[in-house]
């Protein structure tokens, strides 16, 4: 079998399991919080003895710095799983995540905020364009409260997204699997003053779908996505990376009758159009950034002076002497 096929066979599957998730979080019985808390130890459980079996702590990389990093990125994806969760509740899997999806703006709108980096005219366009589809999707009508309540989740969980995706782009020289670990264990911390035990105490067969989040949707799922990832161009990821939001939407309606509005449904290929060319857009720009700077300086010491990081979506390297590049679970819009 072909590498790039049989990366893509890894990301789409990774894509698929992914689109599953919202039914493993609903059918746990448990509120978001402990969701999330468990997600992260069962998680932390699978990526750990992955990375123990594969020798992955030897010469691991990290830095105090990359470390602090790490756990920042840390923050924002653990709460941004949680806002996500707060959305299946207050409105659907298929609507939440579909909304969820404008993370790549809010990664483009910090860039100029933060790195001072110029949004083009096209940008603008994809952006209006993005938030057309955003109305449209949205289907909120006056006094609906709930549907607002999600929505305002499902864009709060796009904005940490963005954020934990800014900072863990700038690690360079660590595993991927390590970054994941560091951030999963971050979690646990973070979550226990808001983790209700009790509660959990009386979920019965919800435990197997708790367990699944994490050796599943934790564990399997991003093993299979850093496996794609040194295989696939990065137009064929950010391509493939919309399997996850149509997997959801079937399996949405599939298991809970919910569907999409004819409304609605006209603002989906909008998003999906605009996020694929903003992702792919600036997957260009990184590269060209990256090449510049490595025939401006052909030193192996694992950082890029002079030039932004290259997106984390851009596939590992595939060189004996220098360790993968992070490609944390902010890689691709999978959770």
């Amino acid at each position: 079998m072909r590498n790039e096929t049989r990366g893509t066979i890894e990301l789409t599957l990774a894509m698929v399991l992914s689109g599953t998730l919202g039914v493993f979080v609903v059918e746990s019985g448990a509120s978001p919080f402990e969701v999330v808390f468990f997600r992260c130890l069962f998680g932390a459980a699978a990526l750990g003895a992955y990375s123990l079996l594969r020798g992955f702590f030897t010469g691991h990389g990290l830095t105090a710095k990359k470390l602090g990093l790490a756990a920042l990125g840390g923050v924002f994806i653990v709460f941004n799983w949680v806002f996500l969760f707060e959305a299946y509740e207050a409105t659907s899997i298929s609507l939440a995540t579909v909304v969820y999806h404008t993370q790549p703006f809010f990664l483009v709108l910090l860039g100029a905020v933060f790195m001072r980096e110029r949004i083009s005219g096209g940008k603008l366009g994809w952006l209006a364009l993005a938030f057309v589809g955003l109305v449209l999707v949205s289907g909120v009508r006056p006094g609906d409260t709930a549907s607002l309540k999600g929505l305002g989740f499902a864009l709060a969980a796009a904005v940490l997204y963005a954020l934990s995706t800014f900072v863990t782009k700038r690690i360079t020289g660590v595993r991927p699997h390590l970054i994941a670990l560091v951030q999963v264990l971050v979690g646990l911390p973070l979550l226990l003053p808001f983790a209700d035990f009790g509660a959990v105490g009386g979920l019965g067969s919800g435990w197997a779908w708790l367990v699944g989040l994490g050796l599943i949707h934790t564990g399997l799922m991003y093993v299979l996505m850093y496996a794609a990832y040194a295989k696939l161009p990065t137009a064929k990821i950010a391509v493939l990376a919309f399997t996850y939001p149509a997997v959801a939407m079937g399996v949405d309606w599939a298991v809970y009758g919910h569907h999409i509005g004819l409304v609605q449904a006209l603002g989906v290929p909008l998003i999906v159009l605009a996020s694929l060319r903003v992702t792919l857009s600036g997957s260009r720009s990184g590269s060209r950034s990256d090449s510049g700077s490595r025939s401006g300086s052909r030193s192996d010491s694992g950082s890029r002076s002079g030039s932004a990081p290259a997106p984390v979506a851009s596939p590992a390297p595939r060189t004996a002497g220098h360790v993968p590049e992070a490609a944390s679970p902010v890689s691709t819009r999978a959770v």
